[in-house]
């Protein structure tokens, strides 16, 4: 009996789901891959939800690191619920609300007046970044803060358009800060101040780099290729690469981004490096085996089609799958950028313009958790074959407007068994253990 109790002991132990925390952007590892196991492999028909709690209006992600849920928003009392692409004024209180992740009760927040003149301006952009006990807020209008993750404490705060004599892209600061090592890197504007590189416990600047129009929105990368360490950055006038360490140059391409526009983070496979933009910008550069640099290897060709606007795409396999400023899912080949395959099922059937479901990987499968703008979130299937989905679920309403539909289009976060979503009035806490 004792021996048989100990076996049933281990088989339980292996079968426990193994937790993770989603402290950035796209998770720990900063790829969109949601590692625990134990999970549902069929999606309920009502969510199994844990806690919510309430929340004003906003585009960025939660993030959870140590028992703790962050996620920053924008109160006003002005109708913020417009799609346009023009700016005008609104009066308001942008935050920053810690929840404990087991019971959802606020633990502390901080706010600051915050006047936007962008388009879209339900509220910030960016995902909160917990790092080594502190967590970094970025603004719509480009207000950095790094404040104590415990307490709440303001430990030290920029403001990057006057810092840099400059103003906010068309839709805001959207570009998701990086950590690396003792640097906060982060897209600034502004003449020779395009990406900028802060020290993280006191806002010091420590480099800067690039000129461009304006900062476009496309988050920073780290590569290592060609020997070298390189900082990969995207402007609506150039594709780069500098030394993470002192931000100075390595190599540049030339780019063209209509209306300002650069939004995903490059995907590197083997030797190519692939920049996906609106209104078929799409850029595929060779880049050098044994030393910094790159070539054009094709550019801004209909065929080669994958423009993404709200979603990061995903690498698998040598193929990228990601959603097109059409609103169709597509899968294209690396290098040659041919459009293996594309679909409208994870929205319904129907082509949306800048149609948005966020992808995440679920472990080292073909799976995938797939969040799509009408708030269901849907297990998939994803290979050169195309799309199958498997199970979905509702699991929050859309509370802002886009193109003349109802929307939500923030990232959720799926940490230690739980889906963390939110739209412009709660946060929603979702179990998806077994």
């Amino acid at each position: 009996m004792r021996q048989l109790a100990l076996a049933g002991l281990l088989v339980w132990i292996s079968t426990v789901a193994r937790a993770d925390d989603w402290p950035q952007w796209m998770g720990a590892q900063r790829d969109n891959v949601w590692r625990e196991t134990g999970l549902v492999d069929k999606l309920p028909a009502q969510p199994k939800v844990a806690w919510t709690a309430a929340v004003a209006g906003g585009y960025s992600g939660p993030a959870v690191a140590q028992g703790k849920v962050y996620v920053t928003d924008y109160v006003t009392a002005d109708n913020v619920k417009v799609d346009n692409f023009n700016r005008a004024e609104f009066t308001g209180t942008e935050r920053i609300l810690c929840f404990d992740e087991k019971t959802g009760k606020k633990l502390w927040s901080q706010e600051h007046p915050e006047k936007y003149g962008i388009s879209y301006p339900a509220g910030p952009r960016a995902t909160p970044l917990i790092h080594a006990g502190k967590v970094y807020v970025h603004g719509a209008e480009g207000q950095i803060t790094c404040l104590d993750a415990r307490q709440g404490d303001i430990l030290w705060s920029k403001n990057l358009k006057q810092t840099y004599n400059t103003k906010s892209a068309l839709w805001g600061y959207a570009s998701q800060p990086l950590i690396d090592g003792d640097h906060l890197i982060i897209l600034a504007g502004g003449a020779g101040s395009h990406c900028v590189a802060l020290h993280k416990d006191t806002g010091d600047e420590v480099w800067r780099t690039g000129t461009a129009r304006e900062q476009g929105y496309s988050p920073p990368l780290i590569i290592q290729h060609g020997g070298t360490r390189q900082l990969i950055l995207c402007s609506p006038e150039a594709v780069y690469s500098v030394d993470p360490a002192t931000g100075r140059q390595f190599w540049s391409v030339d780019y063209e981004g209509t209306n300002g526009s650069i939004i995903m983070t490059p995907i590197l496979h083997g030797n190519h490096l692939f920049v996906g933009g609106y209104d078929n910008k799409n850029l595929m550069l060779e880049l050098s085996p044994d030393k910094p640099g790159a070539k054009v290897l094709w550019w801004n060709q209909e065929k080669h089609a994958l423009s993404p606007v709200n979603v990061q795409p995903f690498l698998l396999d040598g193929r990228v799958y990601g959603f097109d400023q059409s609103g169709e899912m597509r899968c294209i080949d690396i290098p040659s950028g041919d459009i293996v395959w594309s679909t409208t099922e994870p929205l319904g059937g129907r082509k949306q313009g800048s149609g948005t479901v966020f992808l995440v990987r679920a472990g080292e499968t073909n799976k995938f958790w797939m969040f799509t703008e009408k708030g269901d979130l849907v297990i998939g299937k994803l290979d050169s074959k195309g799309f199958e989905e498997l199970s979905r679920m509702h699991v929050i309403d859309p509370t802002n407007n886009a193109f003349g539909r109802e929307v939500v289009w923030c990232a959720p976060a799926f940490a230690n068994g739980r889906m963390y979503v939110r739209n412009d009035k709660e946060l929603i806490v979702v179990d998806l253990t077994k």
